[in-house]
């Protein structure tokens, strides 16, 4: 697939640099416990600024999809509900990219690709039903 490759910001620039070393990173408010995956300043909860990050399991099931066919092959989109709760956006690999494949609340572990200079996280089938 070739998609460009993302442009960290200040708030999401420690995501990006654990992605490159292989580790999903999510960030914790101290004050309340809300998990969230993008990088923030405040906590979209509580308004603290007590935001610290924390290794993820990498652990997640297929929550929602759609696959796009265009160019090339297929691929999916899809939304994947992370074991510690948030939910993101992104895409998933190492499985067919039909409906008869992408089974809803099928167990994922997330892999890195390249993007440019930069590995971001998919999701794959996860194998033995565990993450």
């Amino acid at each position: 697939m070739n998609v460009p490759a993302p442009r960290p910001t200040p708030e999401t620039a420690p995501h990006w640099a654990a992605a490159n070393e292989g580790t999903l990173v999510l960030q914790r408010c101290a004050d309340c416990g809300f998990v969230g995956h993008r990088g923030r300043l405040v906590c979209p909860r509580c308004t603290s600024g007590a935001l610290s990050w924390f290794p993820a399991s990498g652990a997640a099931t297929l929550w929602s999809y759609v696959i796009v066919h265009r160019g090339e092959v297929p691929y999916t989109v899809a939304i994947v509900e992370l074991a510690e709760g948030p939910r993101m956006t992104t895409n998933i690999v190492g499985v067919a990219q039909t409906p008869e494949a992408l089974v809803l609340d099928m167990p994922l572990r997330v892999v890195f690709e390249p993007r440019g200079e930069q590995l971001v996280p998919v999701f794959e089938p996860a194998r033995g039903g565990a993450s």
